[in-house]
């Protein structure tokens, strides 16, 4: 019997557009996915202002990952504390098919401001990977010096230098 394989999807990056958001939405409202990323959903109204704000934000730089033709998340950077700033969000049906790194991956050609931070939930075993892939590291310098976060929720702190 021949093996199959799953031909690798195509992932580019793009300027985010309105009907964009509507994809967005229903991503960070699965329940699964909030679990994941230990951060909840925000209702229509609180989303669309988080949106609003963001979008109009010189600063933060954010862009929308397509697949094949198909909004499947967005990836983000901005300056929180003196540090620049990572996340990303891929809908589930795109996990565990190599997206996020290969989203990232672009990203990090895209933003050149070292050095760039991510948090991460540390039980989020497959976002880890994902940073380890495209080269960053865990500052367990920074984690020691991190107050413990109000949510409750044990994070890890990756940083990527060069």
């Amino acid at each position: 019997m021949a093996e199959v394989r799953e031909i690798a999807p195509e992932v580019r990056l793009r300027t985010i557009e309105d009907q964009d958001l509507d994809v967005f939405f229903k991503h960070q409202a699965d329940p699964e996915a909030t679990e994941m990323a230990a951060f909840p959903a925000r209702n229509k109204e609180q989303f669309d202002a988080h949106w609003a704000k963001t979008r109009a934000d010189d600063t933060v730089i954010q862009l929308t990952i397509v697949v094949d033709g198909t909004v499947a998340g967005n990836i983000g950077s901005w300056e929180q504390d003196g540090q620049r700033m990572l996340g990303y969000w891929v809908g589930r049906e795109y996990w565990g098919r190599g997206v996020a790194t290969k989203a990232l991956a672009q990203f990090v050609g895209h933003v050149t401001t070292r050095p760039l931070y991510a948090h991460v939930a540390v039980h989020n075993t497959g976002s880890i990977r994902v940073l380890e892939k495209c080269a960053f590291r865990r500052d367990r310098v920074l984690e020691a010096q991190a107050p413990t976060p109000d949510d409750g929720v044990e994070e890890f702190i990756f940083v990527l230098d060069a």
